[in-house]
């Protein structure tokens, strides 16, 4: 990517000629910790969207600290036959790959004294590494014998290092909350149920759709609950003797209650208890015989393999690459083979073998049909997934259970749910069906507080549930007439206003009684700037939206030289969006508010293109939050550019506006706001027990978020004093460690010292608890 800038540059950080110097110098000091290094990376194994992302951090992390780096091409083959198989690289050998899929350097004795191996790939990949580091000394003595090498250069190489990075859309590695692929692979089962939705209600028809998934039903649990399948097979745990009786029933209530659409979701490895495959054939058969729907099969095959990269792929490839370097660089004799996993937000490192060990116990409790025990070792939200699928998927809707009973009324007060157009309602509609299901009414405010204050209130029917989480745009008042005055508690999907708005209502409490309610706000915003979560429902989708324009723009220059987009993000004065977007994209730069930039710094940005426009790489991509700088607007840059680098570079503006906030929910947002929603239900449910409810301390208004590992349910007076209400941001935001990523990615000089490495921890049952999917 050229030249580094002079400046510390790269979307903010103050520069200057003292700033410029001691970057320098710092960078310098970079270069001497991996001198003499030598770092090879190779795929292996099934390809898996994300793995390019990885070769990139690997490679420019390893060359930005002063190692060589080696591609090495066709797996562990090329490894071994050497030659042209093994390559340097440079900085530019892995420019504009991070939005491929797949692999470029394929995957399937060495003169160039690497003694570090980084291997992208599953367990049976990094199975292999472990052994073959296990060898080397063997092997280094055989070559010696046979005069191939001296024993100077024997001494040198004593060592073989070894890192790997899970790549495996089936996310069937046990350590590691994502593998590389998987969230990927979700997009493409997601866009397949989507589109075949629009046909399966246009004639009333059952699918059945395989998944892959030989001994891992990952993939099959998380598509089932984001598209709320009527019913799913997975080989960790096979459905109880009389399955068919069971289904068959399950699919007639669905068509008696006026669905038109049936989906059954089944994993390639499922079986039965005696250990009986499974086929979608067979269920397709079973269908057709018992109850006469009309009934196709779609297997999805390697179209899970396809397609480019999600942003949360190509964030946790880069992440994962950069610590993996790390690892390498910090590595001691008594270093174990290690692997990079995801922890939360952090990456951490732990021993290889430990977790293949882990992985494989898995595939024994299986085998030994301790079906139970396989799903507690997958990882607790495994088993939460699999225990909110069972919920949603095989409850009958409370209505159903009054007719039953003879009861006269639902057997729980009735909830109150807030819905808003402008806060990704797609993301948000799956907290309806837990309602249901837990036995409760569920109403609907159109309009926000406005429509609340003008009783613009009314209650969804039931059977409508099962579309809305399929992805309609948002909710619907037509038909919904029932009285909603009764309503004890509320769940409010909305953004900062929601937060702002609960503010309120808890402190006139001392004034109005009927305040004395249970509130639960569920943060559904592009932006992602409310308090106490690290995530909002809906700033998944506006990042890969994001992305998606930035691509295009990006393949819109292939037949142009030397031109640099400007493109200006939403978010207000959060810039949680321009800085993933850019991870995700590869951008020169990216400027926020959260992260001060002078004019020396837009100097030090437009040098590094001008440098940049000197190599084969003649392109730019800056990035803008909309409320980054009052006076640094969108305007401001591109003629700053323009005139900067007049006669070596033109510039182009893009507004994404608010493209961003349209298309259909991303598999995240959707399996996000089901978790989401059943635990606030399950909260406020477990809050309002015992008749009348009368709520008046902290804990009975809470924002309801992911943090780091777990959800939380955080009271809205404690978030209070962490709070910029005059920006409308969380005092201290996670994503702020990863500008950091985006700066050295892109060659800027940044101090080292800023990195936080991972650190080396053990696989246990604690380790297995993290929120896997999050």
């Amino acid at each position: 990517m050229g030249v580094a800038s002079r400046g510390r540059g790269g979307g903010g950080g103050g520069a200057g000629a003292g700033s410029a110097a001691m970057a320098a110098a710092e960078l310098e000091r970079l270069r001497m910790a991996g001198a003499g290094m030598a770092i090879a990376v190779l795929t292996s194994g099934g390809d898996a969207q994300g793995m390019n992302a990885a070769v990139r951090a690997v490679t420019r992390m390893g060359i930005y600290v002063g190692a060589k780096v080696f591609l090495i091409y066709e797996g562990y083959e090329g490894l071994v036959e050497g030659g042209d198989n093994i390559k340097q690289a440079t900085w530019l050998s892995v420019s504009n790959i991070i939005q491929l899929g797949g692999t470029v350097i394929g995957s399937a004795r060495c003169k160039h004294g690497i003694t570090n191996l980084c291997v992208i790939g599953g367990d049976g990949s990094l199975t292999g590494a472990d052994i073959f580091r296990a060898e080397w000394g063997g092997l280094l003595d055989e070559l010696l014998r046979d005069g191939q090498i001296s024993e100077e250069v024997a001494k040198a190489n004593g060592r073989l290092n070894i890192v790997g990075l899970v790549g495996s859309i089936d996310n069937d590695f046990c350590g590691t909350d994502m593998t590389i692929g998987t969230d990927s692979a979700l997009h493409r089962i997601m866009e397949v149920i989507d589109a075949i939705t629009t046909t399966a209600q246009s004639h009333q028809r059952t699918f059945v759709l395989e998944v892959m998934g030989r001994h891992c039903g990952y993939l099959a649990l998380v598509s089932g609950l984001a598209s709320g399948a009527d019913w799913l097979f997975i080989p960790e745990s096979p459905p109880e003797d009389g399955w068919e009786d069971m289904m068959c029933e399950r699919l007639g209530e669905t068509r008696s209650r006026g669905s038109r659409l049936n989906i059954i979701i089944i994993a390639e490895g499922a079986i039965d208890r005696n250990g009986k495959p499974i086929t979608s054939n067979y269920v397709k058969d079973l269908v057709v015989q018992r109850l006469g729907f009309d009934t196709r099969v779609t297997v999805l095959g390697h179209v899970q393999r396809g397609g480019t990269p999600s942003a949360f792929d190509r964030v946790l490839s880069s992440k994962m690459g950069m610590e993996a370097v790390m690892a390498l660089l910090e590595a001691t004799p008594d270093t174990p083979a290690c692997v990079v996993s995801l922890s939360g937000n952090q990456s951490v490192r732990l021993p290889l073998m430990e977790c293949v060990q882990v992985t494989k116990d898995v595939q024994k409790a299986m085998d030994e049909k301790r079906f139970d025990e396989a799903i507690q070792l997958r990882g607790r939200s495994f088993e939460n997934n699999w225990n909110i699928y069972k919920m949603l998927a095989h409850q009958k809707p409370a209505q159903e259970k009054v007719r039953e009973s003879g009861e006269t009324s639902p057997p729980s007060s009735p909830p109150l749910l807030r819905g808003a157009g402008a806060c990704s309602g797609q993301a948000a509609v799956p907290i309806v069906p837990p309602l249901i299901c837990q036995g409760h009414t569920v109403y609907a405010v159109n309009d926000g507080f406005e429509g609340l204050a003008k009783g613009q209130v009314s209650a969804p029917a039931p059977e409508n549930s099962k579309e809305l989480v399929r992805g309609v745009a948002g909710l619907s008042p037509e038909g919904w007439d029932q009285p909603w005055a009764t309503g004890r508690f509320g769940t409010l999907l909305c953004p900062w206003q929601a937060y702002e708005g609960v503010l309120q209502l808890v402190e006139a409490r001392g004034q109005y009684e009927e305040l004395c309610i249970i509130m639960c706000v569920i943060p559904a915003t592009i932006s992602n700037n409310v308090p106490g979560t690290d995530f909002s429902l809906g700033s998944d989708t506006a990042v890969n939206a994001a992305m998606e324009s930035c691509d295009r723009i990006k393949q819109s220059a292939s037949g142009t030289k030397r031109r640099v987009f400007i493109v200006e993000t939403m978010g207000g004065y959060c810039g949680y969006l321009s800085t993933v977007t850019g991870i995700a994209v590869g951008a020169d730069a990216a400027y926020v508010y959260e992260d001060p930039f002078t004019i020396h710094d837009l100097k030090a940005n437009v040098e590094h293109l001008t440098d940049k426009m000197k190599t084969d790489i003649q392109r730019g991509l800056v990035l803008r939050n909309e409320k980054c700088h009052e006076h640094y607007t969108t305007e401001f840059l591109y003629n700053l550019y323009s005139s900067e680098g007049k006669g070596i570079f033109d510039c182009r503006i893009n507004v994404l506006g608010h493209l961003q906030q349209g298309g259909a929910p991303t598999p995240f947002d959707r399996n996000y706001g089901t978790k989401l929603g059943v635990k606030a239900v399950l909260w406020m449910s477990g809050e309002a027990a015992g008749g009348r409810v009368f709520a008046n301390s902290a804990d009975s208004a809470c924002v309801i978020g992911l943090r780091k590992k777990v959800v939380a349910f955080s009271p809205v007076t404690e978030l209070k004093k962490v709070t910029d209400f005059e920006h409308r941001l969380p005092q201290e935001q996670w994503w702020l460690n990863l500008r950091l990523m985006l700066k050295m990615l892109a060659n800027y000089q940044i101090s080292l010292t800023e990195y936080i490495s991972g650190k080396m921890e053990h696989v246990t049952r604690r380790t297995l608890s993290i929120e896997k999917g999050f």
